[in-house]
């Protein structure tokens, strides 16, 4: 909410944690329109200190109702207003207090009343909510229309008392469901007063078969509910008492339904509770499938390491069995970088992501190249810093690029004693750098790594350009041989 933030923080002098509070309200509020068949919009106070008696208000958020047609066709954000021009705006800023039914009002072709709701922050009138309602659909209002009003009108109250939004909400209301998908009423008691069609149509597919007001939901939703209850989790009645809360799901062999319980406050006092809820059948089963793909494809990952390792033992046996040494040097090459292949598909077998964790494949890239060389007790290698997560895709070949350069440096590039090889990793926000750096006597001079005839620098070269996008450069430096690769993110 980029124009959002300008405003508040620009206009206004809203404390952190107001803005803050403000930004729930707004991300909260499509409830309100709804239930109210209302457009609505937030007003903060001009003024450069709390202290300091506003000059105005400037319309920082507008949201429209799902449930009616909009009664404004342009966007009102940024809209500014002198004080004493709103009248009802004003004294809802300064009483605290809501401003009910007015008489309508002319804008355009339609009469609109407006009301105004001040919100409440730690006992602190911060802004104010004007609610804009089309007065010829409010004559002869259906069962539905009243009971939406209603918890309108406390959940206004809420909203001016600092109850709305709820406090401590997390992601209970990501996403919310709509008023239109379906609504249960409940009484203090937590028997359903009113269900709209859609949520009687909801707890229908379910297997409910009669009639489920003046019932209780909880006693509705358990005999509905096929599952087998958790033994560590509350009971279903608990849950959809309406005294708290919550986010359930109940399902049974034909339907979802996702139900997040809101209860109602006055005062210090709980009237009831709304029950806003959807049929997420096939959202579930979704994420069913997804899961069991997930599960698949690790298997996958799983087998193919597995079948690496199967070859790799294989051309090792072979490479034992061979007397020509540069046949057998070859094959142990060739062992080498199905290993490295081997590593990035068991990182992906354990992880729930189509990424891998490069720096622990790392790690054992580095043992393993420690573990394979003559003078394991006389080499070390040092690594400065991370890349984090990758994708497979970069993640295969990369592994691959720096088990040869390691590898060349290891074979090549160290001197006899106290050899150091360094491997500094550095990632930035569009790019990953690579430098291996090795304390033997250099490149000869006449070296170009374009035509190179050595076999793991070929392959090198060409994971780099092809695979990666990325740029490799081997050049001397004082202290031995700097391997220096970069590609993009």
């Amino acid at each position: 909410m980029p124009q959002f933030e300008t405003l508040i923080h620009s206009r206004s002098s809203v404390t952190i944690d107001q803005a803050h509070k403000l930004r729930e309200l707004v991300a909260d509020w499509q409830l309100l329109s709804d239930l109210s068949f209302a457009d609505l919009i937030l007003w903060v106070p001009i003024r450069k200190d709390m202290k300091m008696w506003p000059t105005g208000h400037v319309a920082v958020a507008h949201i429209r109702p799902t449930t009616a047609a909009t009664v404004f066709t342009n966007d009102v954000i940024g809209d500014e207003v002198m004080w004493g021009n709103r009248p009802r705006i004003d004294s809802a800023l300064s009483s605290g207090e809501i401003v009910r039914d007015s008489e309508a009002e002319q804008v355009g072709e339609l009469m609109i009343k407006e009301e105004a709701i001040p919100v409440v922050f730690d006992g602190q009138v911060i802004a104010v909510i004007t609610r804009h309602r089309n007065a010829e659909l409010m004559r002869s209002p259906s069962r539905l229309e009243l009971n939406y009003r209603e918890i309108a009108h406390s959940l206004y109250r809420m909203v001016s008392e600092g109850f709305f939004p709820y406090k401590d909400a997390g992601s209970l209301f990501e996403p919310v469901p709509r008023v239109g998908d379906g609504l249960i009423r409940l009484d203090v008691n937590g028997v359903i007063s009113y269900a709209s069609p859609n949520a009687r149509s909801a707890f229908s597919r379910m297997g409910w078969k009669s009639e489920i007001e003046n019932n209780k939901l909880g006693e509705v939703a358990e005999a509905v509910a096929k599952n087998s209850p958790n033994p560590h989790e509350e009971g279903i009645r608990t849950r959809l008492n309406g005294k708290t809360l919550r986010r359930v799901d109940i399902d049974n062999q034909g339907a979802t339904i996702d139900l997040l319980v809101l209860p109602l406050l006055q005062g210090e006092d709980r009237i009831g509770a709304i029950v806003l809820l959807q049929n997420v059948t096939e959202l579930r089963r979704r994420d069913r499938e997804l899961v069991t793909k997930d599960a698949t494809i690790r298997e996958i990952h799983h087998r193919v390491k597995n079948n690496l390792q199967t070859v790799s033992a294989l051309l090792r046996l072979q490479a034992r069995r061979i007397e020509d040494p540069s046949a057998s040097s070859a094959l142990n090459e060739a062992v080498r970088r199905i290993a490295s292949i081997a590593l990035v598909h068991d990182t992906l077998s354990t992880s729930s992501e189509n990424e891998v964790a490069f720096d622990e494949v790392l790690t054992s890239l580095i043992t393993h190249a420690l573990e394979l060389n003559p003078r394991m007790g006389e080499l070390r290698i040092e690594r400065k810093g991370e890349l984090g997560s990758l994708e497979s895709r970069l993640a295969t070949p990369l592994s691959l690029v720096v088990t040869e350069l390691m590898h060349n440096a290891l074979e090549h590039g160290l001197a006899e004693q106290g050899s150091v090889l360094t491997i500094e990793l550095s990632r930035y926000s569009n790019e990953c750098v690579i430098n291996i750096t090795d304390d033997g006597v250099g490149l000869p001079k006449d070296f170009d790594l374009a035509t190179s005839s050595n076999l793991g620098l070929q392959i090198v070269r060409t994971l780099t350009e092809n695979e990666l996008k990325g740029v490799l450069k081997l050049q001397s430096t004082d202290s031995g041989t700097q391997a220096n690769l970069r590609f993009p993110l």
